[in-house]
């Protein structure tokens, strides 16, 4: 059982009525623990997409779920970038947040030993977490695959000998695996952010502090991302991030993703009016409480 507070934004739920939570992967996977930590004090049922535009698809039509949650950035591998296109070019909100230290561990079936393993398989960039583990173990080869927990999945349904997979503890308990070493990610510093997002017309309101997530372009001359920048500390904004990504179409031309804190009197949205008449295409892509950093 995991132990941990519930986030706010997290929606009261009856045994009879869980909250269904879409992840990107299968049970096991890291999006369901981050998930059952996020929503702790509700009743949780975990709905798989294959690909995090399967969710984005799953959460608009809202059939099958009712939220979803989804990488965003890696303290070792950086900002996911396709997902920040697929939130900018769907209908979805972000509500929320969760930050999850991320422990990869080496398993296989029970009774293998590390020198029995010909092959490890997981995601890439579980794999790029751990290339310098396998270095003392060069008749390993490693085999990326679509996810961590599914590769343990595969390994128990297929009784696979001599192939291991990267993923974590949950994994091994659902799959019945046997865990060879733990903690084989490279920097222990590992943690990735989550963010939770649903399909909502209306804003997202919440009392109390807030975090803020909007994009933007501007125009294409010398000081002008250096205005907005100004603008927003004129309105004592915070900003926790700011990345660029090139406009498909427009070449050397970007659009700038920012996460910023309202830290004065003035609100979010006083100070997102008091930039849109120097930017482009500006988007507000939600306003959430800051999210909880957990330990897994």
């Amino acid at each position: 059982m995991l132990k941990a507070e519930t986030q706010s934004n997290s929606e009261s739920q009856s045994d009879k009525d869980p909250l269904r939570v879409c992840i990107q992967g299968y049970e096991g996977a890291f999006h369901e623990i981050a998930a059952r930590h996020c929503f702790q004090d509700a009743a949780v049922e975990v709905v798989p997409a294959l690909t995090f535009e399967h969710l984005v698809r799953m959460v608009e039509d809202k059939k099958q779920v009712d939220i979803g949650i989804m990488a965003i950035e890696n303290t070792l591998g950086g900002s996911i970038m396709y997902n920040y296109h697929l939130l900018n070019d769907s209908k979805l909100q972000i509500i929320g947040e969760v930050y999850l230290r991320i422990k990869q561990n080496l398993m296989a079936l029970p009774g293998q030993t590390l020198e029995d393993l010909q092959e490890v398989h997981s995601h890439p960039m579980a794999i790029a977490q751990c290339r310098k583990f396998f270095r003392d173990y060069p008749h390993i080869r490693l085999v990326e695959m679509e996810d961590t927990a599914l590769s343990a999945k595969r390994i128990r349904e297929n009784e696979l000998k001599h192939i291991g997979a990267i993923a974590s503890t949950l994994a091994a308990d659902i799959y019945d695996m046997e865990i060879l070493a733990e903690g084989i990610e490279t920097n222990k510093k590992n943690h990735t952010r989550f963010l939770v997002v649903d399909n909502k017309e209306e804003p997202h309101r919440i009392a109390g502090p807030e975090k803020v997530s909007i994009c933007f372009s501007v125009d294409h001359s010398v000081g002008s991302l250096y205005k907005v920048l100004a603008v927003l500390a004129a309105y004592n904004i915070n900003l926790s991030k700011i990345q660029s990504t090139p406009i498909i179409g427009k070449p050397w031309e970007y659009r700038f993703f920012v996460d910023f804190i309202a830290a004065g009197k003035q609100t979010h949205e006083q100070a997102i009016e008091a930039i849109l008449p120097i930017t482009h295409e500006l988007k507000l892509l939600g306003a959430y409480k800051q999210g909880k950093h957990f330990e897994y």
